[in-house]
C-alpha cells in the first residue's frame, strides 16, 4: 500500500522540485573552524568563511572582537619631555574589527544601511565620555582607529569576497598573533537593491591553550602573585647571568 502511494506521488515530488519559482534570498554561511587556538609560536591564523545564497545579491561580512574599554592618550612636550597631557576612554570598543565585501561598498551599500549595521570603520559606534566635547571626541576617535590599524587589529580596507558561480562565495579572514582572546561575532549580510534581505550570525572563539593558557589564567586571577613571581624570576635570571659572566 505504501509503495503504491509513493509511486503515485513520485512524479509530483519531482515536478515540485524541478518547478521554477522566484529567486529566494536565503543565505547560509559557516566557518572552516570555530576555534583559533593560540599556542607557542603562534604567528596568526586564517579562517575560511564560505556560504551560498538563494538569490543574486552582494555579500558583506563584519567581524567584531570582544568589547573593551579602550584608553587613548595624547602626548605633548613639557619642559622638553614628551608626557601624557590628555586621555579619553571609549567604552564598548571592539578589540578587533574587519570587513569583507563582494565589491566596493560605495557601489551598492547605502549610507543609512551601513550606519545601522555598523559596516565600515567610520560607522563603528564607540561610547566616549558623556561630557566630552564633540571636536575632542572626533580627534581621539581617529587616534583610536589609527592605533588599532597600526597593530593590524582593525582593517584598513574591506577584504574581497569571491563568488564561485552565482551562488557560492568565500573569503579568508586573518587573525594576527596579537588577536585578543575571547568570543568574536561574525555577521554575514546579503543585500539586494540596497537592502539587507538576509543575515547570518556565527561565533568564533580565539583562545589560548596549553601552557600559555595556564600562565594567562594565573596572571588574570592572581595578578599580585604573578607580578611578584615575574620579579623573582627576573632577579634570579640576572643573578645567574652575573655568575656565569664572572666565571667566564
Amino acid at each position: 500500500m505504501v509503495r503504491s502511494m509513493l509511486k503515485l506521488l513520485a512524479p509530483l515530488i519531482v515536478l515540485a522540485v524541478a518547478a521554477p519559482g522566484p529567486a529566494r534570498a536565503d543565505l547560509v554561511a559557516d566557518l572552516s573552524e570555530h576555534l583559533v587556538a593560540i599556542t607557542t609560536g603562534f604567528t596568526g591564523a586564517k579562517v575560511l568563511l564560505f556560504g551560498t545564497t538563494g538569490g543574486e545579491g552582494d555579500v558583506v561580512v563584519v567581524v567584531r572582537g570582544p568589547l573593551n574599554a579602550e584608553v587613548v592618550r595624547r602626548k605633548g612636550r613639557k619642559a622638553g619631555i614628551w608626557v601624557n597631557q590628555a586621555e579619553m576612554v571609549f567604552e564598548g570598543t571592539p578589540s578587533y574589527y574587519a570587513v569583507a565585501a563582494s565589491r566596493p561598498l560605495s557601489e551598492f551599500l547605502p549610507e543609512r544601511v551601513a550606519e545601522r549595521e555598523q559596516i565600515g570603520i567610520r560607522n563603528l559606534r564607540v561610547k566616549p565620555p558623556e561630557d566630552a566635547e564633540p571636536a575632542e571626541v572626533e580627534t581621539f576617535r581617529a587616534a583610536l582607529i589609527r592605533n588599532k590599524q597600526k597593530v593590524n587589529l582593525y582593517s584598513v580596507e574591506p577584504e574581497p569576497i569571491s563568488f564561485l558561480g552565482n551562488r557560492l562565495f568565500r573569503t579568508d579572514m586573518f587573525f594576527p598573533a596579537n588577536a585578543p582572546v575571547g568570543t568574536y561575532i561574525v555577521r554575514v549580510f546579503l543585500l539586494q537593491d540596497g537592502e539587507v534581505v538576509s543575515a547570518e550570525i556565527t561565533p568564533l572563539v580565539v583562545s589560548k591553550i596549553g601552557f600559555e593558557a595556564g600562565v594567562f589564567d594565573f596572571a588574570h586571577r592572581h595578578s599580585l602573585a604573578y607580578g611578584v613571581l615575574a620579579i623573582l624570576i627576573a632577579v634570579v635570571a640576572g643573578w645567574t647571568a652575573s655568575i656565569a659572566f664572572h666565571k667566564g
